[in-house]
């Protein structure tokens, strides 16, 4: 994973940690000492009730009598004798893990176990608001920061295990790190790395955690700009603050950057974590969700304003109808004019209701019920509609379409309608002269889907084009030759079947659209 791409890159507007990741930081930071200690427990559990946020929070240790069981707990939260002593009895027992929930209530209880050894427990009590699992996957995280923090606690107690509590707490912190789906990794003062988990080793610029741990950070990202990253790192050693940014990788993936400041005994910030989140996925989801509510809102303006438009065009229509009638009363010197005339405002009317229609198809995909499809009989019934059409006349076709398919759940005339516009779109692309590959199968990253992609060898697109060739109007094709509604009323039915459409495209090289459909028993 790269931390960001090779070669001086503009800085964009600072984005907000997401919670879970804050969380972590603010617990990371209260137990930094890495020893146990009666302040560290009290701060921890403030930071988890206003973290998650919960109603309760309460944390669990076993005292040196190894039957007794201290709650840890902000203001408020503090359990009676006769709770202290239920408690330490399930805890004992092994049954505290059973809960109370309620329709709105969610009581979460994380035991924290040791080698057989019940070292305690931590209990929350959070509203059903839909972040339910975020808290459980943080509670996951924190208990096994804080399992290891306990088990040495006890091992401190006797002088020869003082050798084993290290061991197993480097292990269970490296554990700990190396199971974070983030690349992370940590520098000192003097900028070497201290800590280098498994996510860094992974992708086609990872580096194996004994090449990078002791080496200075320049060394080992020697990719990227040394002066950038130290003035990057300078920064947060200097101002103590939290610092997020995005970058593109060399990959041309996208990546979330987050450098965390470390203090040591809550003053000198001694280390900072770096951690790389990789957002592609979750930028093209926001892409296609803006996408969606723009074409929504088009959709609606569109149904508010067809009936006012079409009866002027109606009007307009009759009005035509009834001066043709009147075409023989025209002295016969102008009569051809006037024939024409009549004929390019009705063509132009028609051009009208067609662009209404168009636009109302954004609000409402019109077509017959969905049923079961086999997506390659349908491909082949557009070819079979195109086969004479003047810009089909020159071009070669081929055809990849996989046996044995799985149906999807559509409706045919609508599935022609995408097709025949992305292979019209595709012929006017490559001037009616060139190859058009038209593949179909199941998608290999996903078995629950038919994918059906069309490849042309056109002029291709920039990538300012991609971002923007699924919006209303929007056209690359000259003045007078399209509406730029074809791929947005596209867009919009592959929705309504719950598919999507990608595209690849290459200057110079062409383009392919890829409409992926769920299989009707998938």
């Amino acid at each position: 994973m790269a931390e960001n791409p090779a070669g001086p890159r503009m800085r964009s507007t600072p984005v907000p940690m997401h919670p879970g990741l804050q969380l972590l930081s603010d617990v990371t930071t209260a137990l930094s000492a890495g020893v146990f200690s009666a302040s560290a427990m009290d701060s921890l559990v403030v930071l988890l009730k206003r973290g998650l946020p919960a109603s309760v929070c309460r944390l669990w240790v076993r005292q040196d009598d190894d039957l007794s069981y201290r709650a840890f707990a902000p203001e408020g939260d503090i359990p009676s004798p006769e709770v202290q002593a239920q408690m330490a009895q399930a805890i004992r027992a092994g049954t505290a893990e059973a809960t109370d929930d309620s329709w709105d209530q969610l009581s979460l209880r994380v035991p924290l176990n040791h080698e057989g050894e019940r070292l305690g427990l931590l209990e929350v009590r959070i509203a059903r608001d839909g972040r339910e699992t975020m808290a459980r996957d943080v509670l996951s995280v924190i208990a096994n920061v804080l399992t290891p923090l306990l088990a040495s606690r006890e091992l401190s107690k006797d002088l020869a295990f003082e050798v084993a509590r290290r061991a197993r707490e480097i292990e269970e912190q490296r554990r700990v790190i190396d199971s974070l789906p983030v690349g992370l990794y940590v520098i000192d003062r003097h900028y070497r790395v201290q800590a280098w988990n498994r996510k860094r080793e992974t992708g086609t610029q990872g580096i194996p955690r004994e090449k990078a741990i002791g080496r200075p950070i320049f060394d080992v990202l020697h990719r990227q700009p040394r002066e950038l990253l130290r003035r990057e790192f300078d920064e947060v050693f200097t101002s103590g603050r939290l610092q997020v940014y995005e970058a593109v990788g060399e990959d041309n993936r996208q990546y979330r950057i987050s450098k965390i400041p470390m203090r040591q005994d809550d003053q000198e910030i001694s280390h900072l974590i770096t951690i790389g989140e990789d957002i592609t996925e979750w930028k093209d989801v926001q892409g296609q969700i803006a996408q969606s509510e723009k074409l929504a809102a088009m959709g609606q303006l569109a149904a508010g304003i067809m009936h006012e438009i079409n009866n002027p065009l109606a009007t307009i229509g009759a009005c035509i109808d009834a001066v043709a009638g009147y075409s023989d009363t025209v002295p016969a010197e102008a009569r051809s004019k006037v024939d024409e005339y009549l004929r390019i405002m009705d063509s132009e009317v028609e051009r009208c209701k067609r662009i209404v229609n168009n636009l109302l198809d954004l609000s409402r995909p019109r077509g017959g019920a969905k049923s079961e499809q086999d997506v390659n009989v349908v491909v082949e019934e557009t070819l079979l509609l195109l086969k004479h059409h003047d810009r089909f006349k020159s071009l070669e076709l081929r055809r990849d379409l996989a046996a044995d398919l799985a149906p999807v759940m559509a409706s045919k005339d609508q599935l022609i309608q995408i097709f025949m516009a992305l292979m019209l779109n595709a012929a006017d692309a490559m001037e009616a002269r060139g190859t058009l590959t038209v593949h179909t199968g199941r998608n290999p990253a996903r078995g629950d889907e038919v994918m059906i992609a069309f490849s042309d060898t056109g002029h291709g697109m920039a990538k300012a084009d991609i971002q923007k060739i699924f919006e209303p109007f929007y056209t690359t094709k000259p003045h007078g030759r399209g509406t730029g509604l074809g791929l947005s009323i596209c867009y919009t039915i592959i929705a309504d079947h719950r598919g999507r459409i990608e595209v690849d495209s290459t200057l110079g090289r062409g383009s392919t659209f890829t409409v992926y459909l769920p299989m009707a028993h998938a």
